[in-house]
């Protein structure tokens, strides 16, 4: 199918400027086939984009006729570009997501765990706590700890824990430091203790 004359064109224009109530009807069945063929020969997903992107245009061009120049070229032409660039944006839509997807599927699943990794970290944790729960550290070193372990910053809260709130400020926060650096060189010995029993 072929498109119209130009004197056909600028004819339905003005019908459609007239907001002619038959007009948007020949729209579609003058231009649809006619641009679905300038697109070129397309099957499957992208007849279907094709299809989707000259309706889209359409409807566009029904909204806002007087956007269409007729000094500026053929009205055809005009809906035919714009198809097409509706056509491109739609493709690298696609692309764009199927990317995203991609890179977040790589992501997550350089992050997943194999079942035998797990099980290791899992048997790893089992044995340290038991390790902590036969070392000699006091309720307040293991309190510590746990804050430590669950990423406590606040002085304050650590100096709770062991019982040194009521210290001036300046004296807390050395203790504290004194403690939890004390604590993280234990956690680091008993870590190389574990390692050395495996070998």
């Amino acid at each position: 199918m072929s498109f119209p004359t130009q004197e056909e064109e600028l004819a339905l224009h003005e019908r459609v400027l007239k907001r002619d109530p038959v007009a948007p009807t020949d729209v579609f069945q003058v231009f649809m086939d006619p641009i679905l063929s300038a697109l070129g020969r397309k099957e499957g997903r992208e007849r279907e984009d094709a299809y989707d992107s000259i309706i889209d245009v359409l409807f566009s061009y029904l909204a806002n006729p007087e956007r269409y120049l007729s000094q500026k070229g053929r009205l055809s032409t005009y809906l035919t570009q714009a198809a097409k660039k509706r056509l491109l944006d739609r493709y690298r839509s696609t692309e764009a997501r199927q990317r995203r997807e991609q890179e977040f599927g790589d992501a997550f699943e350089l992050g997943a765990r194999s079942p035998n990794d797990a099980l290791e970290i899992s048997v790893e944790a089992r044995r340290a706590v038991v390790r902590l729960e036969q070392s000699a550290l006091g309720e307040g070193d293991r309190a510590l700890l746990g804050l430590v372990l669950q990423g406590e910053r606040s002085t304050l809260v650590m100096a709770e824990a062991i019982g040194l709130a009521s210290l001036p400020e300046d004296d807390r926060r050395r203790e504290v430091k004194r403690h939890r650096d004390r604590l993280m060189k234990w956690l680091a010995r008993l870590g190389k203790e574990d390692s050395d029993d495996e070998s």
